[in-house]
């Protein structure tokens, strides 16, 4: 990993609905304007996760840009680094980082969406993943 601060990043998972739009507008509440951030999906939805909302609202984090947005949506825009979130998202990731001489990340990221429970025990997985991607986006991008 470069010490490096990147210009710009793509974080990337399969639906571009719950996981790397959060990391998207985690990393603009961490980095500010100074880093150009977007998300994008593999199979991309077009709907924002309401959970995963509401845990980005709690601490004051922006709302995402453009939920729903697929990797050929951004294929001709050039990224320092793509962080793919989730199996499915790898492999474009790493298709569209050859394009570009992009670095590739992959963050494992888990998937609050898959959770059972109540309200609250959905709420706290959904808090759990946005303070994993908030610390490793400060350990790796704002140190």
């Amino acid at each position: 990993m470069s010490a490096e601060r990147p210009r710009s990043i793509l974080f990337a998972c399969t639906y571009n609905r719950t996981r790397s739009p959060m990391a998207e507008s985690l990393a603009r509440l961490e980095l500010g304007g100074e880093v150009r951030v977007a998300s994008c999906g593999a199979q991309p939805r077009d709907e924002a996760d309401y959970f995963m909302l509401a845990v980005l609202q709690e601490i004051g984090a922006p709302r995402p840009e453009r939920p729903g947005q697929g990797f050929e949506e951004l294929a001709g825009e050039p990224f320092d680094v793509i962080v793919s979130m989730t199996e499915q998202s790898r492999e474009q990731a790493e298709r569209i980082a050859q394009a570009h001489g992009a670095q590739v990340e992959h963050w494992n990221t888990a998937d609050p969406t898959a959770t059972e429970g109540s309200r609250d025990q959905v709420l706290e997985a959904y808090r759990a993943v946005r303070d994993d991607l908030r610390s490793r986006i400060r350990q790796r991008f704002a140190g």
